[in-house]
């Protein structure tokens, strides 16, 4: 398939009909961002010129050929859904004091954190406007799914109280913070495109499922990828200290009776300054060879395995097979 969807489908026709709805989609979303002021407009367009997988309009697209795929809703529900999700990158980066996204410099990096949170709720403001022209029923939704954007960042930046399980606590805000919107995605494609209330629930439970994978593949390429592939340091989220599966499945071990004194110093150096290139190095090195790597991406595989038995009621064909590609994809990333 056209590298534009990214996704292998062994369907040639679903594969060139989603890769021209794609690009639709992205004319679509370069509108969308268009603003009459020029730092606006710059400041807008600077993560859609960035490019990126489009995997959530991509899903959207997906989920409707389950119905009637071609109707004008679908397309402005896959634009409502990537600008959401473009809108809380700005955020995420001011919080996360992230240096690059997309293999650009951070919209903070250029603009400064107000312009940059700014620009982010300016694309909100633009996803609310098209799904406004939606319904009531999508602005409901949209609404939700907003509220639980904002619950998962506001409960990864306090952490877990006390006496709160913190693995737990870490797949709830991955389910809020990436999920909820991964299953609105899936939720949008289906519920404009016609489809029986059951097929969205279906989709729906099989976008949350996928969505926390999807993060989860995430952390262990954090720590496992090539920089010189990715455009991404690996350890970029230790060196934040930003919790991740691994970096938790670590410290239970090394707090349980069986924990070992490697694991016990190996907890104070993922604590301690990791600023320099050689530290960070050493700590990813010493993680990314421990057993919690392994237990994260089995993790993510048993949640696609989850997601994908949660198509079983749909029909056989091109389509259903294409979204247990699209499950599956996600976490070969992490292989």
């Amino acid at each position: 398939m056209s590298s534009a969807t990214s996704l292998p489908l062994t369907d040639p026709a679903l594969a060139e009909l989603l890769t021209g709805r794609l690009s639709l989609v992205e004319e679509r979303l370069r509108d969308a961002v268009a603003h009459a002021d020029t730092l606006a407009d710059d400041a807008s367009r600077h993560l859609v010129n960035a490019g990126g997988k489009r995997l959530r309009p991509l899903l959207t697209l997906l989920a409707a050929e389950l119905g009637d795929g071609a109707r004008r809703e679908v397309l402005d529900a896959a634009v409502v859904v990537e600008l959401t999700h473009l809108a809380s990158l700005y955020h995420d980066d001011v919080m996360d004091s992230a240096p690059v996204r997309r293999g650009a410099p951070a919209a903070h990096e250029v603009w400064g954190n107000q312009v940059a949170i700014l620009t982010g709720d300016l694309l909100f403001a633009r996803a609310s406007v098209m799904v406004a022209g939606l319904g009531p029923e999508a602005v409901r939704i949209q609404a939700t799914t907003f509220e639980r954007l904002c619950l998962g960042q506001l409960h990864e930046t306090v952490g877990p109280a006390a006496g709160e399980d913190p693995v737990e606590f870490y797949l709830q805000v991955l389910a809020d913070k990436t999920a909820s919107l991964v299953a609105t995605s899936a939720r949008f494609g289906a519920m404009f495109a016609g489809c029986r209330p059951d097929a969205v629930q279906i989709v729906t439970s099989f976008g949350e499922k996928v969505g926390v994978a999807f993060q989860l593949a995430d952390d262990v390429i954090d720590l496992t990828s090539d920089a010189s592939v990715t455009g991404k340091t690996p350890g970029t989220d230790l060196r934040e200290h930003v919790p991740t599966m691994p970096v938790l499945l670590l410290r239970r071990r090394a707090s349980s009776p069986e924990g070992t004194e490697a694991e016990r110093d190996l907890v104070a150096m993922l604590d301690g300054d990791l600023s320099s290139d050689e530290d960070l190095a050493r700590a990813v090195a010493a993680l990314r060879t421990h057993p919690v790597v392994e237990d994260t991406r089995a993790q993510a595989i048993a949640l696609v395995q989850a997601a994908v038995a949660e198509l079983d009621p749909l029909p056989a064909g091109p389509v259903k097979d294409a979204l247990v590609s699209f499950a599956e994809s996600l976490v070969d990333r992490a292989s």
